[in-house]
């Protein structure tokens, strides 16, 4: 368990830590933010004001180190953010702060600070914009019912994020870097962690080639950031099993491609056939190999397991399938909850006879399938809600990462918000 003075303090020596702005004008989820801050210096209160002007970018000020922060900010990063717990759903809302952290390439990363949440300025001629040189990760923070937050084996993101990073040429913070700037970015926006049961603290980190290049050669300087936004319960108003159809034209990911790391154009990539599956009813898209057609690859964002009996399959892992951090959380529970589970190619014939399918994601967890479509003919799993196995695997995962049982996977991490600053 670490406080947050000692996450905040012990990255580096200073950091870029503002008043939080007043968001209530960006969100009809924003009740009036009642703290007061006429203590706060000349300086403070300017640059408060420049801060509320539309999230423009905000310039550069002064380092100030964490001892000298003043009483006011103390308090009001103590509470909770003071919005609509109940009606938050699964969408971006602006917090305090972000954190930043750059290096030239061939460089390594250091001297990572916070700011205040806002627009960021690129050249035009940005690598990540040019020639999409850019990966991301995706994780979730809870509140536990003593005050506490934990995160969920942020190490393994740390880790993907680097793979990637070699495969599109791109420096990376190390695991260490990494996960100390989720811990400070976290605790730094802590009064938005949704309180217990009303939903997560959506944290989202971001590797991209910033510097400007005109010929096709990796970016000469690189950005890491992460923002976080609380999101509601992804079932809050129950369990909706999702429609899949199995798109046999296009595909995700090509042997040798990038679809085994998380870069950003392999997101773009699925809007096409997503888009066309949603206008005819379905939820979203299967898809399937490029090379033989047959096998089963994943859904848009998330990995894919079919269950019979008590054997749980779901495609290995080759290159142009994610490692989903979910993904290998539910085949350890599974294994432990006595399941054979079998990582292999799967064909999509064996969606005919399977019992259940369901997949798993960041944001989802665990969701089921109610209905698969392949050449036009429609196989049910059931519509009401989970499987007996999807529904045990999701209660297990979901209960260890919100602290609710004992981590005997030593899958979690606790900090502890109670000393601020």
């Amino acid at each position: 368990m670490e406080s947050a003075s000692a996450v905040l303090g012990g990255l580096q020596p200073n950091y870029l830590l503002t008043p939080s702005r007043n968001h209530s004008s960006s969100s009809s989820l924003l009740r009036p933010f009642s703290a007061h801050h006429s203590s706060l210096s000349p300086s403070l209160k300017l640059q408060k004001q420049l801060s509320l002007a539309c999230y423009q970018p905000v310039p550069p000020s002064p380092i100030r180190r964490c001892a000298t922060l003043s009483d006011t900010l103390r308090t009001e990063t103590s509470e909770i953010a003071d919005i609509e717990w109940d009606n938050l759903g699964f969408g971006f809302l602006p917090t305090d702060y972000m954190y930043v952290m750059k290096c030239a390439q061939g460089g390594s990363f250091s001297d990572g600070e916070l700011q205040l949440f806002g627009n960021i300025e690129l050249n035009p001629s940005a690598g990540v914009l040019n020639y999409g040189q850019g990966l991301f990760e995706g994780m979730k923070a809870y509140r536990k019912q003593d005050g506490k937050i934990l995160l969920f084996r942020p190490e393994e993101n740390a880790s993907r994020m680097r793979l990637g990073a070699e495969r599109m040429c791109m420096p990376s913070p190390t695991v260490e870097q990494f996960v100390e700037a989720v811990k400070a970015t976290v605790l730094a926006n802590k009064r938005w962690v949704p309180p217990p049961g009303k939903g997560s603290l959506y944290i989202r980190p971001l590797l991209m080639g910033s510097g400007a290049v005109l010929g096709l050669a990796p970016a000469p300087e690189y950005t890491f950031l992460i923002y976080v936004s609380p999101v509601g319960n992804y079932f809050k108003e129950g369990v909706a099993p999702i429609n899949l159809i199995v798109e046999n034209e296009l595909h995700r990911a090509t042997p040798g491609g990038t679809g085994g790391v998380k870069t950003i154009g392999n997101y773009a990539a699925v809007l096409k056939a997503q888009s066309a599956a949603k206008a005819k009813g379905y939820s979203d898209v299967l898809y399937l190999d490029c090379v033989h057609k047959k096998y089963l690859e994943e859904v848009s964002s998330c990995n894919i397991f079919v269950v019979k009996g008590d054997i749980i399959s779901t495609p290995a892992i080759k290159g142009t399938i994610l490692p989903g951090i979910t993904r290998n959380s539910i085949i350890d529970v599974a294994r432990c909850q006595g399941f054979q589970v079998e990582e292999r190619a799967v064909d999509v014939d064996e969606l005919l006879e399977a019992d259940e399918v369901f997949c798993t994601g960041t944001a989802v967890v665990v969701s089921p399938v109610g209905s698969i479509t392949y050449m036009d003919k429609r196989v049910s799993y059931g519509e009401s809600g989970f499987g007996a196995v999807s529904q045990k695997l999701y209660s297990v995962l979901t209960r260890l990462q919100m602290g609710l049982i004992e981590d005997k996977m030593d899958w979690t991490v606790e900090l502890n918000p109670a000393k601020a600053y």
